[in-house]
């Protein structure tokens, strides 16, 4: 008799589905989504390696176990300590051939360990203003990502109906602040604007990509889903960023934002109120009434009540990465003190996502799995927890095409569970 790979507990007080124990390689099969994943923090640290080498770019070393101890590890002191990796890896990231090759292979990882559907999110003005303009930066990793879904779709078991296809959409990120030394784009914007305060060349930097990744969808029929906006919080509120989102709700492109992950909840607030966000990624500090800094906000706790909420209330979706946080939070010490735990008991509309696959070293699979496991989740939950990723995802086809989209991975996922417990 084979072995059951879903076991749970037979206490009689214990409801159906509660108290489970999941095999990581059911979780492996589970059809599943990451709507929050950084295209440069997933490159294949070979491919780093390879492209370094062809391109003439200095490594702190060309190994992989050297990277890992040198540069990608498994603790980091601080958010600001995290992002330096992005140093090396967006230096391989300035010719569309490099582009196309990184988004392709993160496609193939997330398939082989049965991910089904993708947002790529990335910073186009990193990559433009040597070989590549914005809507080249937007082509070449969208030829990556779709080469990678005409083959997986091509596939007798998708072609069959057997297993669900894979699909993708892109999200473009606008930076809260930069430097004209952050990209050869971004030098060009200042000497341009050079009679401007920064302030209103970040925002203008987001107006103008917003308009490049509107371009794409409408004459290009890229699934370019959504715009967001990334990098340091304090100091930088996304007030200066609404008229690019504005320009994106005008023409029906969906919001995300970066908040609360190195800020107080009032960064959460101001992403949805002032730019109309439908998700937010991360979300960290929201049940957190001491990391709020506004000295205008006199009863902390009621304002974290009312934004927990306002949140529900609205099913604001929360992009939760779970060991990308615990990374760059030093005031988690373990993973059972996420606030995960928190959005859960309060019902908000959380998916779990890596962030950052290769400098948090996890997989969309490493994640469900430690949310399973040290949150003790129900099967219910995992399964309300995986659904909510497709249905909150930014699917770039009719919502007619969504539905049954959903409804086809979610029958899958019954099937797997099913085969699981025999």
């Amino acid at each position: 008799m084979k072995e059951s790979l879903i076991t749970q507990s037979d206490t009689p007080q214990k409801k159906a589905g509660e108290n489970i124990k999941i095999a990581r390689e059911v979780i492996v099969k589970l059809p599943k989504t990451d709507l929050h994943v950084h295209l440069g923090g997933s490159m294949r640290l070979e491919t780093l390696i390879y492209l370094a080498g062809k391109d003439g770019v200095n490594l702190p070393s060309y190994t992989v176990q050297g990277l890992r101890e040198k540069v990608f590890r498994e603790t980091y002191n601080s958010l600001e300590e995290y992002l330096k990796c992005f140093v090396h890896l967006g230096a391989v990231m300035q010719k569309p051939e490099n582009l196309t090759r990184i988004a392709y292979e993160l496609a193939i990882d997330n398939q082989n360990e049965g991910v089904r559907y993708i947002e790529v999110r990335f910073a186009p003005q990193r990559y433009a203003g040597g070989e590549m303009d914005l809507s080249q930066v937007i082509d070449a990793v969208n030829n990556g990502l779709s080469r990678a879904k005409l083959e997986f779709n091509s596939s007798e078991v998708v072609v069959s109906g057997a297993e669900p296809p894979f699909d993708y959409g892109i999200i473009a990120c606008a930076m809260r602040c930069f430097t004209k030394h952050s990209s050869r784009y971004f030098s060009d914007i200042f000497s341009v604007h050079s009679n401007s305060p920064p302030d209103r060349i970040f925002g203008l930097a987001s107006l103008e990509l917003a308009g490049a990744v509107v371009k794409a969808r409408r004459r290009r029929g890229i699934p370019a889903v959504a715009i967001d906006i990334a990098g340091r919080e304090k100091g930088y509120p996304p007030i200066h960023h609404r008229e690019a989102y504005m320009l994106a709700h005008r023409n029906f492109l969906n919001r995300t934002v970066h908040a609360g992950e190195a800020y107080g909840p009032e960064s959460i607030f101001q992403a949805i109120t002032e730019l109309g966000a439908d998700r937010i990624g991360h979300g960290t500090s929201l049940f957190n009434p001491e990391a709020i800094s506004d000295s205008s906000i006199k009863d902390r706790q009621r304002y974290v009540d009312d934004l927990v909420r306002f949140i529900a209330d609205r099913r604001v979706t929360i992009e939760v990465c779970l060991t990308s946080n615990m990374q760059t939070a030093p005031e988690l010490h373990h993973l059972e003190d996420h606030p995960f735990r928190m959005m859960m008991d309060n019902r908000l509309s959380c998916t779990i996502c890596t962030d950052n696959r290769t400098v948090s070293r996890t997989t969309v699979t490493d994640e469900v799995y430690k949310a399973v496991n040290a949150f003790n989740l129900s099967l219910n939950q995992l399964k309300n927890l995986i659904a909510y990723g497709f249905k909150r995802s930014f699917f770039p086809h009719t919502y007619s095409e969504k539905r049954a989209y959903v409804k086809q991975c979610m029958e899958y996922f019954e099937k797997v569970v099913a085969d699981s417990i025999r």
